[in-house]
C-alpha cells in the first residue's frame, strides 16, 4: 500500500466565517448595546426631570456656569422682550411655576434658547430678523413651551448622558467611536425634533391666546436663512425639523384648532 500525502478535508484551526462578517456582527452588536443604553438612560433623565420641583430647578440654575454679556446695548431690547413676556403671562396664556427673565446677547447667531431657572436667551441676530410683534411672541412662546414641557431639564440630563457615553467610547478605535457617536447623535436628534414640534404647538396656542388669531406664526420659518434650514435629509441629523415641515404642521394644527389669521402688530426694536 502506497502512502499518498494530502491535506485534511477540514481545517478546524480556521473559522469558516468571514473575518469581515464577524467584525460587522460585533460592531453592530456593540452599536445596538450603546444606543439602547443611551435610550434607557435618557428616559431615566426624562423621568427625573419631570419630578424636579421649581424650587430645586432654581437652585440648580444658581450653580450652572451661565454668563451673559448683557451690556447697555441690550438693555432696551431686554425691556421690550420682558414686556412681551409679562403680557403673555398677564393674559394667562402660559402658566409657568416661576417668573421668566429674558437676556439679550449681542451676536449674529439666529437663535434663542431656554435655560433652567426660567431664563430665555435671545441672540440679537434673531431679533434683527423679526418683522412683527406677533412673530416675536411666537418665538418667546416657543421657548416658554420648553419650560412648560420641562424640555430644558430633559436636554440637560440627556446632555450629561451623552457626555458620559462619549467619554466611554473615546478610548476605543477612532473610526468606531466616530460611528457610535454619530448613531447616538441621530437618536438624540429624534428626541429633540419631537420637543421642538411640541414647543411649536405651545407657541401657536400662546399666540392665539394673546391676539385672538395666529397671524405671523410661520413668518420666522419663511425668512430664516437657508443655511440654517436642515432640509429634507439633513433634518434627520439635526435637533430641529426642517422649516417647510414645521410650516405645514403649524398650518394643519391651526386648521384643526379653528384658529384664524389676523393683522400683525408692527415691531419697533430699539436701535443698537
Amino acid at each position: 500500500m502506497n502512502y499518498t500525502p494530502r491535506l485534511p478535508k477540514h481545517n478546524y484551526n480556521v473559522s469558516p466565517v468571514s473575518p469581515l462578517r464577524e467584525l460587522l456582527v460585533l460592531l453592530g452588536g456593540l452599536l445596538a448595546i450603546i444606543v439602547v443604553a443611551y435610550i434607557l438612560l435618557g428616559y431615566g433623565a426624562d423621568i427625573l426631570a419631570a419630578h424636579i420641583s421649581p424650587e430645586s430647578e432654581q437652585k440648580l440654575a444658581s450653580i450652572l456656569p451661565y454668563r451673559f454679556d448683557t451690556n447697555k446695548k441690550g438693555d432696551a431690547k431686554e425691556a421690550l422682550l420682558q414686556r412681551l413676556i409679562d403680557k403673555i403671562k398677564k393674559k394667562n396664556c402660559a402658566a409657568l411655576p416661576y417668573p421668566v427673565t429674558v437676556h439679550v446677547v449681542e451676536s449674529d447667531i439666529v437663535n434663542a434658547m431656554a435655560l433652567p431657572g426660567g431664563r430665555i436667551v435671545v441672540f440679537s441676530g434673531l431679533l434683527d430678523r423679526m418683522q412683527s410683534e406677533n412673530e416675536l411672541v411666537f418665538v418667546l412662546g416657543h421657548e416658554m413651551g420648553h419650560f412648560k414641557n420641562r424640555d430644558h431639564l430633559r436636554s440637560l440630563g440627556r446632555g450629561l448622558v451623552f457626555a458620559f457615553i462619549s467619554t466611554l467610547i473615546d478610548s476605543s478605535n477612532g473610526s468606531v467611536a466616530h460611528l457610535i457617536g454619530k448613531s447616538v447623535q441621530v437618536t438624540e436628534s429624534g428626541f429633540s425634533r419631537e420637543q421642538e414640534s411640541a414647543a411649536d404647538a405651545f407657541a401657536l396656542q400662546t399666540l392665539n391666546c394673546v391676539y385672538g388669531h395666529v397671524g405671523g406664526s410661520t413668518d420666522f420659518f419663511k425668512h430664516m436663512p437657508k443655511k440654517l434650514d436642515p432640509g429634507h435629509i439633513g433634518h434627520y441629523f439635526s435637533s430641529h425639523p426642517e422649516n417647510e415641515k414645521r410650516i405645514r404642521a403649524l398650518t394643519a394644527l391651526s386648521r384643526e384648532k379653528g384658529y384664524s389669521t389676523g393683522p400683525k402688530t408692527a415691531l419697533i426694536l430699539p436701535k443698537k
